[in-house]
C-alpha cells in the first residue's frame, strides 16, 4: 500500500451483494495519506474489474481466505464501483453470485484480521470519525 497503515482506518460493511471497503485518513487534515488512499483504491477497482486480484496477495500473502475464490470469477461477475469519500474512497462490491459474495465476506475478514487496530467491521464507525 503507498499509505501509511497507521495514518489510516481501513473499514468492511458485509452485506448479502457483497459489501464496502472503505479506507480514510485518521485526520482530515491529512491531505497526503487521503490523497494516495483515493490513488491507490482507484488502482486496486480498475484491476480488480479486469479480473486482477493479485494486488492483496503482495500485501496479504497468497493463501489470503477468499483470494483464490476471488481470483476464478470472470471480469463482470462482481460490480466494483469507487467512489471518493469525505477523508478518503471506497470500494462497493455486488455480486449476485453466492460463492463469491462468500469469498468477499472471507476476504474483507482477513483483512480485518491482518490490518488489526487500524480496520474495524461495519461504516458506524465511519460516521462518528468524521464528524
Amino acid at each position: 500500500m503507498p499509505f501509511t497503515l497507521a495514518s489510516t482506518t481501513h473499514i468492511f460493511t458485509k452485506d448479502a451483494e457483497g459489501g464496502v471497503q472503505l479506507v480514510v485518513a485518521k485526520k482530515s487534515s491529512d491531505t497526503a495519506q487521503i490523497k494516495l488512499v483515493r490513488q491507490h483504491l482507484k488502482e486496486i477497482c480498475e484491476q480488480f474489474l479486469k479480473g486482477d486480484f493479485s494486488g492483496p496477495s503482495h500485501i496479504h500473502g497468497q493463501d489470503m481466505p477468499g483470494l483464490a475464490d476471488l481470483k476464478l470469477a470472470k471480469p463482470g461477475q462482481i460490480d466494483i464501483a469507487y467512489k471518493e469519500v469525505k477523508g478518503g474512497a471506497k470500494l462497493s462490491y455486488k455480486t449476485s453470485d453466492i460463492a463469491l459474495v462468500s469469498a468477499l465476506h472471507k476476504w474483507f475478514d482477513a483483512q480485518l484480521h491482518d490490518h488489526g487496530k487500524d480496520a474495524v467491521q461495519g461504516h458506524a464507525h465511519f460516521e462518528g470519525m468524521m464528524k
